[in-house]
């Protein structure tokens, strides 16, 4: 996976939901973003929905909605907590109610949900806040689930991007991630999730799944994703143009297209002194 840009659980900085300025730069172009970003597994989705005791969804940094909309394809009401206003009208115009609050300052006033989700973005939200936080408005037996993915490029497409990369931005803090990062590094980033939201005290002992799928990409649908990721959306236009170019000659080097291997993973438990729904 190229790390540099990546918003996986733990990204530099060391408390990456204090990097306000990197996590509110996505709405730069939130129309690229909600069409070169992949959506979830379905199986994913649907092992959500059968584990929770209704069909009611808060999604957390709900971006434009890509997640909230496969639920809501799925036959649920999905209500978007989003703080950057930009995503937060995209996916209005797509059709969800979304408001804007950072998770941890939202009000509920009162409302409670089945399922809280957190697709791609719970590394911006205060760990343990935000898991006390869910907790405090999930219903009996309901779930709380933070799920994301892990995506590696071939190394010859990885390593070009990272080292263009570093060139065009070597003061940023992302330049010292490696080109390529096992998944074990990401599995173990889950787990210290699952650590703090089992630290909460306010959840059954959390369970960690993994869905692994494949997807193409031309030339021009990956220089369309990367514009989108973290690091990236900070660049001048210039610096961006650098990158692109470096990638997209790696991609052609290679026939104008590859195929990326996604693991999505996930951490997911049910708040405690409640009945444990199956699945």
């Amino acid at each position: 996976m190229p790390t540099l840009p990546r918003e996986q659980p733990e990204p530099s900085p060391t408390k990456p939901h204090e990097a306000r300025r990197m996590a509110e730069s996505f709405g730069v172009d939130a129309q690229r973003y909600d069409q070169a970003r992949p959506g979830y597994p379905d199986a994913l989705v649907a092992q959500i929905i059968a584990g929770s005791p209704g069909t009611d969804v808060l999604d957390v940094g709900c971006g434009t909605g890509i997640a909230a909309r496969q639920f809501q394809a799925a036959g649920c009401a999905t209500l978007g907590v989003e703080p950057d206003a930009r995503m937060a009208d995209f996916a209005r115009a797509r059709g969800l109610e979304v408001e804007v609050a950072a998770f941890e300052a939202w009000q509920s006033d009162g409302r409670t949900f089945d399922i809280v989700v957190a697709a791609q973005s719970w590394h911006w939200v205060d760990p343990v806040a935000g898991a006390v936080k869910a907790a405090r408005v999930l219903r009996p037996g309901g779930r709380l689930a933070i799920f994301g993915h892990v995506y590696e490029p071939p190394a010859t497409v990885a390593e070009p991007f990272a080292a263009a990369f570093r060139r065009v931005a070597p003061e940023s803090p992302l330049v010292g991630q490696p080109d390529r990062r096992p998944l074990d590094l990401y599995r173990a980033a889950y787990a210290k999730v699952a650590d703090k939201i089992r630290g909460t005290g306010q959840f059954n002992d959390p369970k960690q799944w993994r869905f692994d799928w494949e997807q193409s990409y031309t030339r021009d649908q990956w220089l369309d994703l990367l514009p989108t990721t973290g690091g990236l959306t900070q660049l001048r236009p210039d610096q961006l143009a650098d990158v692109l170019d470096a990638v997209g000659g790696a991609i052609d080097s290679l026939g104008g297209h590859f195929t990326m291997s996604y693991t999505t993973l996930a951490v997911t438990a049910v708040r405690a002194g409640s009945p444990t729904p199956t699945g």
